[in-house]
């Protein structure tokens, strides 16, 4: 199989289930932007010295595929064996940030970006992941979407949040604190 197929050279593409869009539709915009936070979650593991840690992430990046598949097909689709993410995948995601909760020490302020390569890049997963939200809340009041996709990417920006604290518990660096009154972020 070849990589090229030269059907897009015109600024089209396919969604699952045949139809032909031009690749600017804020679809394409949507699941393109879960890809790329797929992309960053994949170069924070490549960081990641941890192994659940990489466990966690390897399965996020399995439900992106699914969450990709999901946006990329339009509910009313003739495709009706695309997958979908469920609210199984979102009670998932609750748990795991309950799980991972429990291991560090209460948020009592706001927390600076940064610290281990592989906590830097989940922050910066999480920031990505809230753009995706944003173009499918935006894609939702235009079409009709998959109301758990929307969920589930508020969920996942929370979870890349806490497993970006933990990645630095783990590696023992200590998280860097916002404080408004004296200027750049402190150490606790």
């Amino acid at each position: 199989m070849k990589i090229y197929t030269k059907t897009g050279d015109k600024g089209e593409t396919s969604l699952f289930g045949g139809e032909r869009v031009p690749k600017d539709e804020l679809r394409i915009e949507t699941y393109g932007t879960v890809d790329e936070l797929n992309s960053v979650i994949g170069s924070a593991r490549a960081f990641n010295e941890n192994a659940e840690i990489d466990s966690i992430l390897g399965q996020i990046q399995d439900r992106l595929f699914v969450l990709g598949a999901d946006l990329a097909t339009p509910v009313n689709s003739r495709n009706a064996s695309a997958p979908r993410i469920s609210a199984g995948d979102i009670s998932s995601i609750e748990r795991a940030i309950d799980e991972i909760e429990l291991k560090l020490d209460p948020l009592k302020s706001f927390v600076l970006p940064g610290g281990s390569k592989a906590a830097s890049l989940l922050h910066f997963a999480r920031t990505v992941c809230r753009r995706a939200e944003r173009r499918a809340v935006t894609l939702g009041k235009k079409e009709e979407i998959s109301g758990e996709a929307t969920i589930y990417l508020n969920r996942l920006s929370d979870f890349l949040f806490v497993l970006a604290r933990y990645a630095n518990k783990t590696t023992g660096l200590a998280e860097t604190i916002w404080n408004a009154r004296t200027g750049p972020g402190s150490k606790p």
